[in-house]
């Protein structure tokens, strides 16, 4: 199965991704090595102003998580473009 990155770079030394059976929570982003499993990959769910909450911080160390929260912050509202072609959930926490 492929999953959708949000972008072809690695981030911190993870890809940013989501699967298409997790479309159906709130955007987030699944942080991963080039296996792309959930299995030890981090988990940031993304509120509406670009910060993010951890529910899985997976093998990630504070360093990476601060460097990938801070690069989501800057990009979450092009990362939300691609996640809304898949589901139409939006950010954590916000009322439809």
């Amino acid at each position: 199965m492929k999953l959708p990155k949000y972008f072809l770079d690695k981030i911190a030394g993870y890809y940013l991704y989501y699967t298409k059976h997790c479309v159906i929570e709130c955007m987030h982003a699944h942080a991963s090595d080039r296996k792309l499993t959930e299995g030890g990959s981090a988990k940031f769910f993304v509120l509406e102003d670009g910060s993010t909450i951890i529910q899985n911080r997976g093998v990630l160390n504070d360093r990476e998580i601060l460097k990938i929260q801070k690069f989501i912050k800057l990009h979450y509202l092009e990362m939300y473009e691609k996640w809304a072609k898949d589901s139409e959930n939006g950010f954590f926490g916000e009322k439809k």
